[in-house]
């Protein structure tokens, strides 16, 4: 997945950390987006789902 994708989007700092170890091969021209998001939630939390919302909004296409 790493390889098509434009853009990879990670919640904290050390998500992003292994993303870049795991993938460095893949990752050149990539644009990564840390949402600085702890990852602290049970799976579908609102409060995780608002945050997602909110901080996904302004790097994405509005339309």
């Amino acid at each position: 997945m790493i390889k098509w994708a434009d853009v990879i989007v990670v919640m904290e700092k050390m998500h992003r950390t292994k993303v870049q170890k795991r993938f460095r091969s893949s990752l050149n021209g990539k644009r990564m987006i840390c949402l600085d998001i702890p990852d602290e939630f049970v799976f579908m939390d609102p409060a995780l789902v608002a945050l997602l919302e909110e901080r996904l909004a302004r790097h994405l296409p509005t339309g």
